[in-house]
């Protein structure tokens, strides 16, 4: 972590970005996906994680339970976008899965997601309101983001779109992807928090996964944020590039902890911003259950 230097914001085809996502662009675009596998949408910090864990335990408890106990979730469900210096590029990580289907991660805008995904593939995403504030403190603590600054300036750059992934624009788009795809599963962090097992049948459905009333119950303890916190193949707690000083991986795991950061000025512009550019009236949000 000592040898990595924050990277450099800039526009890339219209969104903000740094090299760590597009030093493999070539790869990226032209990733073939195959029949069954299951891509994982997500802003950065709005519960990708969370969901790559239960779709492993969904598909991979049974038959491989060794690894559910010694392979980290990003090498399980590696970002298929990411080049980090200690690892693999996500795209060849992803080809090197030994596992049927192959479950894959991404942040990228939906406009920049390899083609080969919207032939019959299943995609699973997954948004959060006040994702901005768990992205704040992921920033502070891993390297291959820009320093994020102070609060007030961070959030006058989300605002503003000048973000790794953006902001708005990543979740209207991929919203409205969801309205011509049927092969498309749009979640919600706070329904998952209000109700998890309720949503793990939804997906489930979706999936058409047909487990046990006893495994679903067991899926959905060991998946309570409590338990993951404390969980080494989840934690992200071996992966370089990370100041654990600074923050923890999976901080809190509720819903309106903006409320702990906003100011009531600071709240208000949000509000005013939020109306302005989420005006698709089908898409809405809770901040608090």
């Amino acid at each position: 972590m000592d040898s990595l230097s924050r990277p450099e914001l800039f526009d890339f085809h219209g969104v903000s970005l740094t090299h760590y996502f597009t030093d493999n662009w070539d790869n990226i675009q032209n990733f073939q996906a195959r029949p069954d596998d299951i891509l994982i949408a997500t802003y950065p910090k709005a519960g990708s994680t969370w969901v790559s864990y239960i779709l492993d335990l969904l598909y991979f408890d049974q038959t491989s339970p060794e690894c559910q106990k010694s392979v980290p979730i990003y090498a399980s469900v590696p970002i298929l976008e990411v080049t980090f210096p200690s690892l693999q590029p996500g795209t060849d990580m992803v080809d090197n899965l030994l596992t049927s289907p192959r479950l894959i991660k991404t942040h990228l805008p939906v406009q920049f997601v390899p083609k080969s995904f919207w032939e019959q593939n299943k995609v699973c995403c997954m948004c959060l309101l006040d994702s901005v504030v768990s992205f704040f403190h992921f920033e502070r603590m891993t390297m291959i983001f820009p320093e994020p600054g102070d609060w007030s300036s961070y959030l006058q750059r989300f605002m503003e779109g000048k973000m790794v992934f953006g902001s708005y624009d990543h979740v209207n788009n991929w919203w409205e992807k969801k309205q011509t795809y049927s092969n498309l599963h749009y979640m919600f962090y706070e329904d998952l928090v209000e109700d998890t097992g309720r949503e793990i049948d939804k997906l489930c459905c979706f999936l058409g996964l047909s487990p046990s009333a006893q495994e679903k119950e067991r899926l959905a303890g060991r998946v309570q944020f409590y338990n993951m916190k404390q969980d080494n193949v989840v934690n992200h707690s071996t992966f370089q590039g990370m100041d654990f000083k600074l923050s923890s991986f999976m901080r809190k795991g509720k819903v309106g902890d903006w409320k702990n950061h906003f100011t009531v000025a600071q709240s208000e512009e949000f509000d005013e911003d939020y109306k302005k550019k989420m005006k698709n009236p089908t898409l809405t949000f809770r901040n608090e259950i």
